[in-house]
């Protein structure tokens, strides 16, 4: 079987790189572009039409982040690693400071806890949309893409007010959060709340019920549960093979095991299973900001750093906290001295387990931070999953897990 000479020239008019190999192989070079593959390519071989094999080239937005991260103070290593997830930087950063806070030996405030988990789903509804908008580009639904980007307006605006940016926050500080929550921010969240669950039926009908849509999606790129669990993968992919692993439930941090909450599972192991695992999600985090924010309506009376540390604030810092909500940082603060050991930290990113290895020896300055990610565990599904697919499947797969290639790259 073969793929034919038409097809080999409408590839090469739109500019993609196709050779002629030995048994009537043909390699495709898919990406780097964004939109699109992202930044990375995928070097696809077929006989014919059917995927042989499917190499991930990453590196392409490689930073090195993890060496970069021992030349700066430990509070401005968080600036830099959000940027390998910039649409899910709140869940990506927790876990470096967690790991911070257990070789401190810091517990932050109950409010400071309730305040990141609450920005920590605002991120996850905002990282999911995103993620939908893309897979609808992928598979040449533009209604798709213009709802998922402009409900995500809605999130981001949250975001907003509650950090005072709109993507790079570096919110968490060890022991606390840099800002309180507005007195209005509660009606503001709810009504965005109102707002998401009323459009999710509107996404049912037009995307996840489409005859179209689920007939590109159902029994695509299948991985079983147990072949999910062999693979490592993490996050909604694992989760739309039937494995019931997060983070948050598995091993609860900040306050996850206080807030009820479901962990959406589906069995199929299919691209539908998988894009169906992640609307379920965003579901289930308007829920965990409904209890978070009336939590902290309730109880406005603790502050949002760890009681010792709002103890040593000067009088000025303290009136400009009663005032506006803001931490202003002292000099040692930022350049704090952290004492020597090791940590580990985890944390449920939106695309799945997010884990930090940081060591200490004792200076402002981490001797060595290392961190695994999501897309990093994910890009395996390429390599082990897509052969035996046509090629127009590949876009169903690539866009039901959800990869985005900075953040492996880091």
């Amino acid at each position: 079987m073969s793929i034919s000479e038409g097809t080999i020239g409408e590839l090469r008019a739109k500019g993609v790189e196709v050779k002629r190999l030995e048994r009537e192989y043909y390699e495709i070079f898919i990406g780097p572009q964004h939109p699109g593959s992202g930044h990375m390519r995928i070097i696809v071989r077929l006989d014919g039409d059917i995927i042989v094999d499917a190499d991930p080239d990453i590196g392409y937005v490689h930073r090195t982040m993890e060496k970069l991260s021992e030349g700066r103070e430990w509070i401005k290593v968080t600036p830099l690693v959000e940027r390998m997830t910039i649409i899910d930087a709140c869940n990506v950063t927790l876990p470096y400071i967690n790991a911070v806070e257990k070789l401190m030996d810091k517990r932050p405030s109950t409010r400071a806890s309730y305040l990141r988990v609450l920005l920590c789903e605002i991120n996850r509804i905002a990282s999911h949309l995103y993620g939908f908008g893309i897979f609808g580009v992928f598979l040449g639904h533009s209604t798709a893409y213009m709802w998922g980007f402009g409900d995500r307006e809605v999130f981001l605006e949250l975001a907003e007010i509650l950090t005072g940016t709109r993507l790079t926050y570096t919110y968490h500080i060890p022991g606390g959060v840099r800002r309180d929550m507005p007195q209005d921010f509660p009606q503001m969240a709810r009504r965005a709340v109102r707002y998401m669950r009323n459009r999710m039926a509107e996404y049912e009908k037009i995307f996840l019920n489409n005859p179209v849509i689920v007939s590109r999606l159902r029994d695509v790129g299948v991985i079983s549960k147990t072949r999910a669990a062999e693979l490592g993968i993490v996050g909604p992919t694992l989760r739309g093979s039937g494995v019931r692993y997060d983070v948050r439930l598995n091993e609860p941090y900040e306050v996850y095991s206080e807030l009820d909450f479901e962990v959406p599972v589906f069995e199929e192991g299919d691209a539908l299973a998988r894009t169906l695992v992640r609307m379920e999600e965003i579901k289930q985090s308007l829920n965990i900001i409904e209890q978070a924010v009336d939590w902290l309506e309730k109880h406005r009376d603790e502050p949002v750093i760890a009681k010792e540390d709002y103890e040593k604030l000067p009088k000025l810092h303290k009136e400009l906290y009663e005032k506006t909500g803001r931490v202003k940082l002292l000099p040692t603060q930022i350049s704090m001295k952290v004492p020597p050991g090791k940590a580990v930290a985890r944390a449920e990113a939106g695309r799945g387990e997010i884990f930090y290895y940081v060591e200490s020896d004792g200076g402002v300055m981490p001797y060595r931070v290392r961190v695994v990610t999501p897309s990093a565990r994910n890009v395996i599904v390429f390599k082990k999953v897509v052969p035996g697919h046509r090629l127009m499947d590949l876009p169903a797969i690539y866009g039901s897990i959800d990869y985005f290639p900075p953040e492996a790259d880091r």
